[in-house]
């Protein structure tokens, strides 16, 4: 059937010729035409028949098999996201399926992986519900050895089916498919690599599915894999007792396979596979030390071949790398195991002895480190996973697991092979120094582990002496002899300069500045800058100031030289510099700033590098006389930027913005004014017209800054301030329009609370509408942080109007909410979903400490909302995606001072378990409601009732002016609000526990039919408190 072609075929097999021409008029005539014939009943059965017709060409067929996989996507399941009528009808459905399936067996591989790929696109849709028959027939294929071409399409299509497994078929799927795949993997005379790998990554993907249900199933999933484990780990073992072959992906690849599996039975089922574990252990420790000879060869010396970089047919990759480091996963899933780390711990100083050998600099590493510099701090800086980090991390966790023990086991291992390289450099082996550099590399990377021991005597000391006795060694070798040796050297010093002699130390700091200086390899200058960047903080004054001058000439010089991640390297070794040198650093400020703007301009659209100037920038301002010079320098150049915006280069506008932002961050009065006479109006506009969000929030931001350092003089310097006060409510209206983008909003909240901080009499005839568009503007916020920003203002505002909160209360319920009764029974229910998401120290005291103040008002309104509370369970079993389709989320709706309540409880418990985890950091933290603070709250009150009844007030916004401590510096300069806020002070664990005892004291039976509704968790949290 399949291959008869009618006329309707030879117009499609034109088409589809026709989108290979090289013409592009001619190609885009046939994908139109293509397109087009895709809406007519027929088209996706047509595009199988020419998939599966074998005496066509390859070409051809493997196009009409990947338009067939699109064209179901589109077409096959209405309600999908990616949906386009007309749907297939089901006639046709069933042809295209059974047409898929007679095709799986076909020669050429490619055909073979794009029907593969059709069939797996239908079956996302179609099975097991409508396409039974599917699985029985794929068995079938893989159980036939005489048609080893089915077996290859049926592994093929399985393994994709595999990744989308729910928890209802697996359990069927395992008993009838499990002894198939065991004789596939266990019979290698008969079945190629490929199907064996197929095969073992279908094992994978049963057993992560088990294993994802074996939470709510633990009992049913052993049952089911029980039977199955003791043949399988047999298998498991035969693999890996083989020592590992040089230059064959082949068996790099079956072994990767073979190791992921046993990755999920070790997370999983490690009861279950303890009595078979030694003897896979044996098998696996096998592999893992023949393989660091063949990694030795292939990588480290690069005299084999390691197969980097190349991948299958399927597109995974088949090096040496990748093979070792899922090695190390596996060894680190099984060190961290409870019950089967202990069995491995018994050989902890071998594992770690051989763990370090790996981590030995490649060829491939040295070359392409001595050639790209950026390479080299990108790949050290970033962690890129690799056998290097893989190794490394394996042996912090053998530190965090077995503490003393692993710790000692890794300076045992440390000293002998510093004993084993002595001998190498001895015997004149020019590789004895990548084991000297593996070894400070290893030490290195778990010093914050080794510094911690530091107490522990013996650990200490030895630990100590070790490194002491490394680096003393090696400070006699050249930077040119060994760079890469002699930049770890620099970066271990770095790391241990706590423990190391202060003479030591400054050996090295000397050697680092005078390094620089220097025509030494990149890697060298790389070691040099790290070590600057961690010593200068901690570097007593009269050690730097000999040096700073000198090394400010060179980290200047090497800006020059500097690009992408060396850039932002030395940018974090003069910003410690200048830090580091004190008064000293204002002599270069007009050598050093130019330049830094000059990185900063050419670099404005590389966040991370523009970031790193502005940082280095603010040092500098930061530095005693060195502000005045730096805005006087800065004005002239960001002025014209702002004042010409959409003349101005991508990002340009935007990151100038961000400069005028830190010169006003705590500037005295005549800087302020200064830059506002350059930048004020300017911002103003850009706030107004710009369609760009990140000119915009920056705008705000730097808007909130002028406000917050300028206050009132804002308006007086203006040459009308009636103006200057339209533009900021402009401003305010703008960004809570609902119809503006959230992107744009998003710092909205900061420059409201400057506005009602800072201007209170100009703002309190606006206060029913402020709060009426802020309500309006969180029904429209798409991002999280603007509706929780927002959330803060109005929490804020319930602080303010305490003892009589209920007055607050009546002037959200006098303002409407759409789809909602009034605005405070949405801004509560808004409140109560977000309250566990709000982040910031500020913001959770300061809403946490106001859902209290809310409950404790017993307004009436309190009682008649209901919100969201806690998720009900649809069912049993993991949610796929046609589950949650047909049964969504539902939730229990609580009353509001149930609900409320309840946070606050969470609340509690989060604090509880801090405590008992030793976190005792606020401790010192005081009360923030003094008498001083409650008197100021109070004259809020008069105020609330009058924007209640639509009346506003000047005592309004001036009550909310005195509540903030104007003469308080910002403790949280991270946090967008910007402002100085007694509420900082709170210390929410004595806050909550008081008003609990209060609430329990003043209505006990209300808490407890409250208390009915809360999990057990959270009653004992507050039985702990109202009962100490």
């Amino acid at each position: 059937m399949a291959n008869v072609v009618d006329q309707d075929q030879h117009w499609l097999l034109n088409c589809l010729s026709a989108t290979l021409d090289p013409n592009p008029e001619v190609r885009c005539f046939a994908e139109a035409s293509l397109n087009q014939a895709s809406l007519q009943p027929g088209f996706g059965s047509a595009l199988s028949k020419v998939a599966a017709n074998k005496e066509l060409a390859v070409g051809l067929r493997q196009l009409a098999a990947v338009l067939l996989k699109q064209f179901v996507k589109k077409h096959w399941q209405e309600g999908e996201d990616s949906f386009e009528p007309p749907v297939v009808s089901s006639d046709e459905k069933a042809v295209i399926r059974e047409i898929l399936l007679l095709a799986l067996d076909d020669s050429h591989k490619k055909i073979c992986t794009a029907i593969s790929m059709a069939v797996a696109s239908i079956a996302v849709y179609d099975w097991p519900d409508f396409w039974s028959d599917l699985l029985p027939f794929l068995l079938r294929l893989i159980n036939n050895q005489t048609n080893l071409n089915g077996v290859h399409g049926a592994m093929r299509c399985l393994a994709l089916l595999s990744a989308d497994l729910d928890d209802k078929i697996v359990p069927t799927l395992i008993p009838a498919l499990f002894p198939c795949l065991l004789t596939i993997v266990s019979s290698p005379q008969i079945y190629d690599t490929y199907i064996q790998n197929k095969a073992l990554s279908i094992v994978y993907s049963c057993t992560s599915m088990l294993g994802t249900m074996s939470g709510v199933y633990k009992t049913e999933t052993s049952a089911v894999l029980f039977p199955m484990l003791k043949p399988w780990m047999a298998q498991f073992s035969s693999i890996l007792e083989v020592p590992v072959q040089s230059e064959n992906p082949d068996d790099w690849s079956i072994r990767m396979e073979v190791l992921k599996c046993l990755n999920q039975f070790v997370q999983n089922f490690s009861s279950l596979i303890g009595s078979e574990f030694e003897e896979i252990l044996r098998s696996l420790w096998n592999t893992f030390v023949s393989s660091l000879r063949v990694y030795e060869r292939s990588s480290i010396e690069g005299t084999e071949d390691s197969y980097d970089g190349r991948y299958d047919s399927d597109g995974v990759e088949k090096s040496l790398d990748s093979f070792v480091i899922q090695m190390f996963e596996l060894l680190l899933t099984i060190v961290g195991n409870t019950r089967l780390g202990k069995v491995v711990m018994a050989n902890v100083k071998e594992l770690v002895y051989y763990t370090i050998s790996f981590l030995q600099m490649t060829e491939q590493q040295v070359h392409m480190w001595s050639m790209d510099a950026n390479q080299f701090v990108a790949d050290e800086d970033d962690a890129n996973y690799s056998c290097r980090i893989s190794g490394a991390l394996l042996l912090e966790e053998v530190v965090n697991t077995c503490g003393g023990e692993g710790i000692l086991a890794i300076i045992d291992a440390v000293k002998q092979q510093f004993t084993e390289s002595q001998s190498k450099k001895a015997a004149g082996d020019a590789s004895w120094w990548r084991i000297r550099e593996a070894t400070l590399f290893a030490l290195s990377f778990i010093s914050e582990q080794l510094l911690e021991a530091e107490e522990s005597g013996y650990v200490a000391s030895s630990c100590q002496h070790l490194i002491g006795q490394i680096i003393t060694e090696d400070s006699l070798i050249g930077p040119h002899e060994y760079p890469f040796l002699y930049a770890r050297i620099f970066a271990t010093v770095a790391k241990f300069s706590s423990v190391l002699s202060s003479g030591v130390v400054e050996h090295f700091l000397y050697a680092a500045i005078k390094a620089l200086t220097m025509d030494v390899p990149p890697p060298v200058k790389v070691g040099a800058c790290r070590a600057l960047s961690q010593l200068l903080p901690e570097t007593k004054n009269e050690i730097i100031q000999p040096q700073i001058l000198g090394l400010f000439s060179s980290l200047s010089d090497l800006l020059h030289q500097a690009s992408d991640e060396t850039l932002h390297l030395v940018l974090e070794t003069l910003q410690a510099a200048i830090k580091a040198g004190h008064e000293s650093s204002a002599f270069v400020e007009p050598i050093i700033s130019p330049v830094i703007l000059n990185v900063w301009a050419l670099h404005i659209s590389d966040p991370f590098i523009s970031i790193d100037a502005l940082e280095v920038l603010e040092a500098i301002k930061n530095i005693p006389g060195c502000l005045h010079p730096l805005v006087s320098r800065i004005l002239p150049y960001v002025g014209p930027i702002l004042s010409k915006p959409q003349e101005q280069a991508d990002g340009l506008v935007a990151g100038s913005l961000d400069l005028v932002t830190m010169l006003l961050k705590n500037a005295p009065g005549e800087v302020v004014k200064a830059i506002y006479e350059v930048c004020f109006d300017a911002t103003i506009r850009i706030v107004l017209h710009s369609d760009d969000h990140s000119e915009i929030q920056n705008a705000t931001e730097c808007l909130a800054a002028f406000i917050s350092n300028g206050r009132q003089e804002v308006l007086a310097w203006g040459s009308n301030s009636e103006s200057t006060m339209r533009s900021l409510l402009d401003i305010a209206s703008r960004l809570l329009d609902p119809n503006l983008e959230s992107s744009g909003s998003l710092f909205v909240g900061s420059f409201i609370l400057q506005l009602i901080l800072h201007l209170p009499s100009q703002m309190s005839v606006h206060i029913r509408d402020l709060v009426a568009a802020v309500v309006r503007r969180m029904q429209s916020a798409q991002i999280a942080a603007l509706g929780s920003s927002l959330l803060v203002v109005f929490a804020r505002l319930v602080h303010m109007s305490a003892p009589n909160v209920g007055q607050f209360i009546d002037l959200l319920i006098s303002i409407p909410a759409e789809g909602h009764v009034n605005s405070f029974a949405y801004v509560m229910s808004e409140w109560t979903k977000q309250q566990g998401e709000i982040q910031g120290a500020y913001q959770i005291k300061v809403t946490t400490s106001a859902l209290a103040l809310l409950l404790t008002s017993r307004h009436t309104e309190l009682a008649k909302i209901h919100v969201q509370g806690h998720l009900i369970k649809s069912g049993v079993g993991i949610t796929t995606r046609s589950k949650a389709k047909s049964a969504p989320d539902q939730w229990v709706m609580l009353p509001l001072p149930t609900k409320i309540v309840a946070l606050l409880a969470d609340a509690l418990t989060e604090i509880q378990e801090q405590v008992l985890a030793g976190d005792d950091e606020d401790s010192d933290w005081e009360e923030a409601q003094t008498g001083e603070d409650i008197e100021k709250d109070q004259e809020f009150l008069s105020s609330i009732s009058a924007a209640a009844s639509g009346k506003p007030t000047y005592e309004h916004l001036e009550a909310i002016a005195k509540v903030f401590n104007e003469d308080k510096e910002d403790q949280y300069e991270d946090d967008l609000l910007s402002i100085a806020d007694p509420l900082n002070q709170i210390n929410l664990a004595n806050y909550l526990a008081d008003f609990f005892t209060n609430f329990y004291q003043s209505d006990r039976q209300l808490l407890d039919n409250i208390c009915q509704s809360l999990t057990q968790a959270q009653r004992n949290a507050i039985q702990m408190v109202v009962r100490r």
